[in-house]
């Protein structure tokens, strides 16, 4: 996360990425304000993608992306007022550097479970699962209302 103000939103995602039983550290590292720490972190941090939480202006997702050849998925806390500003921040890139953008911590944590599960069995077991409890919801919800 760039900044304290990010941690709700982080433990939000954590909270989601729980529930694929995949595990998460939390680390505040601005692209701003200390550039030099935020990339030994990128590349000290033992893990198989980064999901960055940055606000205002995103320089954190960039950054990782281009420090790293990990997934990198950029979830940016939106502010009602700078919506616009936040997502452009994050989507307005150079070439070569692509992180990913998803707008909720629930959706970031899916994806980045989509990721894992590529490699990690019990993680797509659990996406499938999620998938499939998504489907018959779904279904439910239509079946309730058709017969009224």
């Amino acid at each position: 996360m760039g900044s304290p103000s990010d941690k709700e939103w982080c433990k939000k995602i954590q909270a989601e990425l729980e529930k694929f039983s995949v595990s998460s550290v939390l680390r505040i590292a601005s692209a701003h304000k200390v550039p030099e720490r935020t990339i030994r972190i990128i590349n000290e941090t033992d893990c198989d993608l980064i999901i960055t939480v940055a606000g205002r202006s995103n320089a954190l997702s960039g950054l990782t992306d281009g420090c790293t050849p990990k997934p990198v998925i950029a979830c940016p806390p939106l502010d009602g007022q700078n919506i616009l500003y936040d997502l452009y921040s994050t989507v307005r890139m150079p070439s070569g550097i692509a992180p990913l953008l998803v707008l909720t911590p629930e959706n970031a944590a899916l994806a980045a479970a989509k990721i894992l599960g590529i490699r990690d069995a019990d993680v797509r077991k659990r996406v499938e699962e999620f998938q499939l409890n998504q489907r018959n919801k779904l279904i439910e919800t239509d079946e309730e209302l058709k017969n009224g």
